[in-house]
């Protein structure tokens, strides 16, 4: 496993990072158990949010009181604040969390636009004074939008960039990272495996070593999966031919239009479980289909026909999606399923 540098930032770490959004769905000590277990396994970077529910509490549990030095680990959090005075209240929330006195990489969450300074809500300014009061060391971003992502890293404003990467990115999504690297921007890569669709970590893996100044942050809140991933610290796996084929194979299954499954469309007005419901499709073929076609699973899927089209979803998706009509297709190919009609895994 190669040591990245995280652009200007200097940080330098395992490329091979844990993110910490999946493990606010287990209990307590199982989570700082898997964490230290990261840790002792040679992770060094660990990505949160504010926004993750306790995540950052189970971080703190397992890294706090003198378990480590606190140099020892690189860590990343975020906040979704749109006002200074939410700002300060996320950043010492984090803190107190955390268990520790400064946040590495603190990063503006799911940005819409890239704020500057001298804009009137005086967000970047937030920001700046943080760093001057030690409490955080750089200043990164989160996008889901290419646009927003490439002014994030042109701006010269911000340390680092957090965007989604995985070996379904296309050549512009690629270009994003040649980008980075050229302004000495650090790119932190979320949704390495495409929310779920991904699921040969291996394929996964070599893809992301073909880059420089990258980490990945793969979602973990399974010892099993952990595992996987440690496992990829001594044989790390390279692309070759084999890799590569199977990556052009996947590209061309997964090309045009497919939810990610980040959520971020919801809560929707008719209580649809849209990020699920709209790529049931693709996780019948890509994943055991036995829990997605349980009588749960049914129902929500029937549910989706209660869409009326209102459109407040619309605006949400960072990836523009025809959220309405995804959702009719997956329904009808779900029916077709059920019928016997069509194969799954």
């Amino acid at each position: 496993m190669k040591n990245i540098t995280l652009g200007r930032t200097g940080i330098t770490v395992p490329q091979n990072g844990f993110g910490a959004l999946p493990i606010q769905r287990i209990p307590a000590q199982e989570a700082a158990g898997i964490l230290r277990k990261a840790y002792e396994g040679g992770m060094r970077f660990f990505d949160t949010a504010r926004a993750y529910s306790d995540s950052e509490e189970k971080l703190g549990l397992a890294f706090g009181d003198g378990y480590l030095k606190r140099e020892d680990i690189t860590i990343a959090t975020k906040t979704a604040a749109k006002t200074p005075e939410d700002f300060w209240k996320d950043l010492e929330t984090s803190l107190r969390n955390l268990k520790t006195d400064y946040i590495d990489i603190y990063q503006f969450h799911m940005m819409g636009e890239c704020w500057k300074p001298g804009q009137e809500n005086g967000m970047y300014e937030c920001m700046l004074q943080a760093r001057e009061q030690g409490k955080i060391r750089f200043i990164g971003g989160t996008a889901h939008k290419l646009g927003v992502a490439r002014e994030i890293a042109e701006s010269g404003l911000y340390d680092t960039l957090q965007y989604p990467i995985s070996y379904l990115a296309d050549e512009k999504e690629l270009e994003l990272i040649r980008l980075c690297n050229e302004k000495n921007v650090g790119v932190i890569a979320m949704k390495g495996l495409a929310g779920g669709l991904i699921t040969n970590s291996k394929a996964a893996m070599a893809f992301i070593t073909q880059y420089d100044g990258i980490v990945p942050i793969w979602g973990i809140q399974k010892e099993t999966e952990l595992e996987e991933w440690l496992s990829y610290m001594t044989e790390t796996p390279v692309m070759d031919g084999e890799i590569s084929a199977f990556i052009a194979s996947e590209q061309e299954e997964l090309k045009g239009e497919f939810c990610r499954g980040c959520g971020y469309c919801m809560p929707c007005t008719m209580g649809i479980q849209i990020n699920q419901c709209n790529r049931m499709s693709l996780m019948l073929r890509r994943a055991p289909s036995q829990g997605w076609l349980s009588e749960h699973w049914q129902q929500e899927m029937e549910r989706t026909k209660e869409c009326i089209e209102c459109g407040a979803c619309l605006p949400k998706c960072p990836y523009g999606l025809d959220i309405p009509g995804l959702l009719k297709k997956n329904y009808e190919d779900y029916r077709e399923v059920l019928a016997g009609n069509r194969k799954v895994q």
